[in-house]
């Protein structure tokens, strides 16, 4: 019985965070065509070490990484606020956390927590 109590808070979370990966898939997907493309899996590996020395990234897990090549079409999501062409979305589904990163200024242009909740990953710094 005991066993079967623990049970259901792990499934929870774990639908939880498939959900917020599927939803934050979606939101990318259904801005508009042509708007991201996803990064190739020897690139990720590149882009978290340069990612990594401007703040500390959630371990244990290799996030989703894509790059915005379309902003303006983007413009509406307040995540995306002040994103440019070439700028890296690292997505971390386990950690809930979204990072915007500018690599020709190498800055963190945004960081917010994934939520379900929301239309849009809320700013929680400007840029």
């Amino acid at each position: 019985m005991k066993a079967r109590t623990l049970m259901i808070p792990m499934v929870l979370a774990l639908l939880l965070t498939a959900g917020a990966a599927f939803y934050f898939y979606q939101q990318l997907k259904e801005a508009k065509p042509d708007t991201t493309a996803v990064a190739a899996p020897e690139d990720v590996a590149k882009i978290v070490a340069k990612v990594g020395k401007l703040i500390l990234l959630p371990e244990g897990e290799v996030p989703s990484v894509a790059t915005v090549s379309n902003p303006e079409k983007l413009r509406d999501q307040p995540f995306f606020a002040h994103a440019r062409e070439g700028d890296q979305v690292l997505v971390y589904t386990t950690a809930r956390r979204v990072y915007l990163y500018d690599p020709v200024d190498n800055i963190l242009v945004n960081v917010a927590p994934l939520s379900v909740e929301a239309s849009a990953p809320s700013s929680t710094s400007g840029g």
